[in-house]
């Protein structure tokens, strides 16, 4: 299944244009995907309506209130595919035998003890003394992964927003693990961690915050 999703995106324009949409939830117009991607607007939209053809994006209209709705862009959910998995089929039957062979707690005591080894590691990778900074730092490790994630600086608050998750079929095989993320979050930062989840149009989006003096 991936391999010919990766088959069918090919072209490096195609992956930037995906990239691009995956990291919003509404999507973007077509005009200014070009924008942010230093394209023309009809290169951008040649790849978009490929792209749609593929079953990889889908469309929809924003209401506008001067004028006519704006036409955006956005991944679908059969895309999650060509971005990064920490997990396989596999993860998941060892779970689920663990379960069978050791109780019904089995799997989350496996599930703790890789958390904790992922908070070790990131520790370990900490860089400064202030909560943004070590926000900013966590932020950098877990885009690196393949989380799509950004760092939101508000005044009296901090979000780390991931729009991909690379282990998304183990959360929603065991959706505990929305726990030992926030827990890893807070062990990593030491503060307090809110965890929200968003899926819009089958799309995935965790936002982790937390209060900034």
């Amino acid at each position: 299944m991936k391999q010919r999703l990766i088959e069918q995106v090919g072209r490096s324009t195609r992956l930037r244009v995906l990239n691009e949409l995956k990291r919003t939830s509404a999507g973007l117009a077509v005009r200014d995907l070009a924008a942010r991607l230093g394209m023309s607007y009809m290169g951008v939209k040649d790849v978009c309506t490929d792209l749609q053809q593929r079953g990889l994006l889908d469309t929809w209209r924003e209401p506008s209130t001067g004028g006519r709705p704006r036409l955006l862009y956005r991944v679908t959910e059969r895309a999650h595919d060509l971005f990064p998995t920490a997990s396989n089929p596999l993860t998941i039957d060892v779970l689920h035998a663990a379960q069978k062979l050791f109780g019904p707690s089995a799997p989350e005591k496996l599930l703790l003890v890789a958390f904790q080894a992922r908070a070790v590691g990131y520790a370990d990778k900490m860089r400064g003394s202030t909560l943004e900074e070590r926000a900013k730092r966590l932020t950098s490790l877990r885009d690196a992964e393949g989380c799509m994630a950004n760092c939101e600086v508000r005044p009296g608050r901090i979000e780390i927003v991931e729009r991909h998750s690379p282990i998304l079929d183990v959360l929603r095989a065991f959706p505990h693990v929305a726990k030992l993320e926030t827990d890893l979050f807070e062990r990593v930062l030491g503060v307090p961690v809110s965890r929200t989840e968003e899926i819009t149009s089958g799309l995935f989006c965790a936002t982790f915050s937390m209060v900034s003096k």
